[in-house]
């Protein structure tokens, strides 16, 4: 995957997404939160259409099937910011698309991507909605729209990576959440291209790292249960596509308790009026935790991948 690729991507999605913005964050409790001297530069892709970054892949994926694919349609599996994407880019361009969620998905998540005409069906569980996927698949002929693996999904996400240094050409590191590794693999890869001293970290929660561990392995591997409240984290296992380029271009990885994700939901509300996901809060969790040392004094990008909770459930989580 080279700049030229990733750069064609963008070219492919112009008109169909949104530059988000990047907002420092700063102030007296910021500054006491920090090591001294670090600056934070938000990435705010839960502004995105869709309310993720998903999209960026989704549509990149949908865009490059052939008109005989787009008729048979398309079908993923996904805790929702990705199913909502695959709905919309279905929507978008002609095609019709079957999404496998857990039935612990947020029903707000549900909804949307019914809203976009997509057949939703429920599993009890995510490893069970990824078998019930390749049933679907192998009986509909539909395309798998997949929700990390893969160039396609690479290339969306790189086109992420690309976008925020024109806009914080100055980062000395950037943190990102990882699930499967698909934002990790394009966004990382598009940052080593071009700054290739830029420092990039990835987070995952304890009862979801299964990059942690594949790492760990030295090949991917999968767990046997998702024990998170970041379901939108919640892979079930890691494969050689996305895991090849974490290998490759993603410094370090750490991880962070479900306790440090809700902590830093709160702290997102309070100090940047962000009521996010838990997700959407881990690359923060790790730069008020494991990573504030080690980052003192150096200019920090932290993306705030997405955002699909309904106020009920945003209100139970931060409640603690």
């Amino acid at each position: 995957m080279t700049l030229d690729d990733i750069r064609a991507a963008r070219r492919q999605l112009a008109g169909r997404i949104i530059t988000t913005p990047v907002h420092e964050l700063d102030g007296p409790m910021v500054e006491a939160a920090l090591a001294p001297g670090t600056r934070v530069l938000l990435k705010l892709e839960l502004l995105q259409r869709t309310g993720s970054f998903k999209v960026r892949g989704a549509l990149i994926n949908v865009l490059r099937l052939t008109p005989d694919e787009r008729r048979r349609g398309v079908c993923t599996v996904s805790a929702g910011n990705h199913a909502i994407a695959t709905a919309y880019a279905a929507s978008c361009l002609g095609s019709s698309a079957r999404v496998v969620m857990p039935a612990s998905a947020n029903p707000l998540r549900v909804a949307r991507c019914r809203l976009y005409g997509a057949e939703v069906e429920l599993a009890p569980d995510i490893h069970a909605a990824f078998r019930r996927l390749e049933e679907i698949r192998a009986a509909e002929g539909r395309a798998l729209i997949h929700p990390f693996e893969g160039p396609e999904v690479a290339l969306g996400t790189g086109t992420l990576g690309l976008e925020w240094l024109e806009q914080a050409p100055d980062l000395e590191a950037v943190i990102v959440p990882i699930g499967g590794g698909g934002l990790a693999a394009g966004l990382s890869t598009a940052i080593k291209l071009l700054k290739p001293g830029c420092e990039v970290i990835g987070v995952e929660p304890f009862g979801a790292d299964t990059m942690y561990q594949s790492r760990v392995a030295g090949r991917p591997v999968g767990i046997e249960r998702v024990a998170t409240i970041a379901d939108s984290l919640g892979a079930p296992f890691a494969l050689p596509w996305s895991f090849a380029r974490c290998q490759a271009h993603v410094d370090a990885l750490v991880r962070v308790e479900d306790a440090e994700l809700v902590a830093a939901m709160r702290f997102l509300m309070e100090q940047a009026r962000l009521a996010v996901e838990p997700a959407a809060a881990a690359a923060t969790a790790a730069l008020l935790g494991p990573l504030r040392a080690r980052l003192a004094g150096r200019r920090v990008g932290v993306m705030v991948s997405g955002t699909n909770l309904d106020a009920g459930s945003y209100a139970r989580l931060i409640a603690g």
